[in-house]
């Protein structure tokens, strides 16, 4: 091992970011200084291929301290990724390949966006789970497909957030051996010393959670490889705590928390420059024996996929290639689309539909926080992760959301995640890291409304429909009925670049007279009944959908004719042009909305709209949607008196 030869390499890593961030006058020095010697010794362990960033068994690196891509630029620029020295030197600019934040999509070889605290921590285990599926799925004994590993670089942050605890207990759970985390100790946040909040055990906590723990100095190369080697052959995820030195490098600043996110300053950087043997006036340099060492990526990562693929060509089963085939290229003419004929709650429908699609899926698999039986997501004779379909996550929102999110962008997976819609509040940081990295990440939330009931309003979503439906590149679903549902799943499984949500009720709902066309539904509302003289306009979702029904029959007796609108997604509506919503809510007759939730949302369409201006209450669903006033007697006067 040549020290003097990895010092350089990691010094050149860390005055790239320093420059980074004092050309940008806005960033984090400290954590890619601090990281600089574990990110050399990682760039020896790591098998990825820089011509082809989707290879299927590349390992997996995971920033989970995200603000560090002073550390991440700098890396895939060596590496080989695409980027430019002008790319370094657009950091944190506008339309630039190297934002503040490391973004899904925006820069080659990125595996998932992270940035809040906690959230790589639990991809990385969502990475690590989906790999361990995939094994099982693909390899034999002696024809081993997935073998890569997953790494995460997280940080004391990262470990105080309470996603950490929920993902890593399940990754002990399941001993995802290939997962190693490596822990930047620097014990430096913004207010100061991690002393002021965070004093735990982190070897005990880790060990309690069926991990492997190594402790090692964070800035000497020998210990770091021994470290990682002895990770890779663990039968257990492994966490190795490096102790290390915020800003490593830095000649006053090293130690300090005023460098965790903010320039050097530039004297500062010169005289680290110095210190270190390099030219304190040259920025953005980098010597050619340094560049050509970590371009070496380029041609071992091309040889390993090859290899790989070599390896595709000689399986000895055919069921090998079979099963490989089906996973990377599903089929949705296989799906088996139930048909409904009578009057079902939304839960019930999704859980047929969810089995008819995992049947003939094979990417496609997913579970609950420990709500089953409830959100009826079991999947039925399909068996139990790894080797089975169904994933039993516990109660744990956050991580569950945040895992799924990484099994999605795993590959050739096509994963769900289920809660109580109430529950959603404890995954939306994930969800709203999903509507932006473009996640195909399938959301069931059952339970949707005051029809909840006797478990009163702790329980009882009011606000939640209204919050997704001004998520950006987030399409909730709220079906009406099973045959609109199957619909809403048709739209969904087409839509590859973004979240869908289907919030589905606990009691039975009355079956639309007429199955919706996927087209209609697809335009996220569509007309389902229309009357020659109509004054009204009646919109709706979900149970609220044969609700407006009821109102439109009892209108007409008095007179009074009423057009419906179902509306299975809003955000799909918002998106179509005037005259299709002129043609639907007929800009001539009054528009009024009905929804057992806040809904305020519906004023952009309707001139006044039935919502819910309180959190609910604990009684039978029916007395309840009797108390606030949704039943067709109610709603028939208000309008009427309107």
């Amino acid at each position: 091992m040549n020290v003097q030869q990895l010092q350089k390499d990691a010094n050149t890593i860390r005055f790239l970011a320093a420059d980074m961030v004092q050309r940008a006058n806005s960033g984090h020095p400290g954590a890619p200084m601090g990281l600089a010697d574990i990110a050399v010794v990682l760039s020896k362990h790591l098998r990825h291929n820089p011509k082809n960033p989707k290879w299927l068994n590349r390992d997996r690196l995971v920033f989970s301290g995200g603000h560090a891509t002073g550390l991440i630029y700098s890396l895939y620029y060596l590496w080989g990724y695409g980027l430019s020295i002008e790319d370094l030197q657009a950091f944190r600019q506008f339309d630039a390949k190297t934002p503040g934040h490391p973004e899904f999509g925006h820069t080659a070889g990125i595996e998932i966006t992270t940035g809040p605290l906690g959230q790589g921590v639990a991809n990385a285990v969502g990475f690590a789970m989906a790999s361990r599926y995939v094994g099982e799925m693909l390899n034999r004994p002696n024809a081993a497909l997935i073998d890569h590993h997953v790494y995460c670089l997280c940080g004391d942050g990262d470990l105080q957030e309470g996603i950490s605890y929920e993902a890593c207990s399940l990754a002990g759970h399941h001993a995802l051996s290939n997962l190693i985390m490596i822990y930047d100790s620097n014990r430096i946040t913004i207010e100061g010393d991690t002393s002021l909040s965070f004093t735990e055990n982190i070897r005990g906590r880790f060990e309690a959670q069926a991990w492997e723990v190594i402790e090692i100095d964070g800035h000497n190369f020998a210990q770091i490889d021994d470290a990682i080697m002895q990770g890779k052959s663990s039968n257990k995820p492994t966490l190795i705590i490096a102790n290390t030195v915020m800003a490593k490098g830095s000649v006053s600043m090293e130690g300090s928390h005023h460098a965790h996110g903010a320039p050097l300053g530039v004297e500062e950087i010169k005289a680290s420059k110095k210190a270190a043997g390099f030219d304190p006036e040259a920025t953005f340099a980098i010597d050619p024996d340094v560049l050509t060492r970590f371009r070496c990526a380029i041609e071992q990562g091309d040889l390993l996929e090859r290899e790989w693929n070599h390896r595709l060509k000689e399986m000895p089963l055919v069921e090998q290639n079979e099963a490989l085939e089906r996973l990377m290229h599903p089929d949705f003419s296989q799906i088996q689309w139930p048909k409904f004929d009578a009057d079902v709650a939304t839960r019930d429908s999704n859980g047929i539909i969810l089995n008819a699609i995992a049947k003939a899926l094979p990417g496609f698999l997913g579970g609950s926080a420990d709500l089953g039986p409830s959100n009826k997501t079991e999947l039925t004779n399909m068996g139990d992760f790894p080797k089975g379909k169904n994933i039993h996550f516990g109660i744990r929102e956050h991580a569950m959301a945040a895992i799924t999110n990484a099994m999605a962008l795993y590959g050739p997976l096509m994963p769900f995640s289920a809660t109580f819609f109430v529950f959603s509040d404890y995954l939306k940081p994930s969800a709203r890291i999903a509507a932006l990295a473009g996640i195909q990440h399938f959301f069931v939330w059952t339970h949707d409304s005051i029809g909840v009931g006797e478990d009163g309003p702790t329980h009882q979503p009011i606000e939640h429909l209204s919050q997704f439906r001004a998520l950006p590149n987030f399409f909730t679903f709220r079906p009406a009925d099973g045959d609109e549902n199957v619909a809403c799943w048709q739209v969904a499984l087409e839509m590859k670049n973004a979240p869908s949500a289907f919030v589905c009720s606990r009691q039975k709902l009355p079956k639309l007279p007429n199955a919706p066309l996927v087209g209609s539904v697809a335009k996220g509302g569509y007309l389902l009944r229309q009357e020659a003289n109509a004054t009204i306009t009646l919109m709706a979702s979900g149970s609220e959908v044969g609700l407006a029904l009821e109102v439109a029959k009892l209108l007409e007796t008095q007179g009074m004719a009423c057009n419906v609108v179902s509306v299975p997604c809003f955000d799909l509506l918002v998106m179509q042009n005037q005259s299709y919503i002129d043609s639907i809510i007929d800009p001539a007759t009054q528009a009024i909305a009905i929804e057992a939730a806040r809904g305020m949302e519906w004023y952009r369409f309707a001139h006044k709209v039935v919502t819910m201006d309180s959190f609910g209450a604990s009684a039978p669903a029916n007395k309840l949607f009797e108390h606030f006033g949704f039943t067709p007697a109610a709603i028939a006067q208000m309008i009427k008196g309107a």
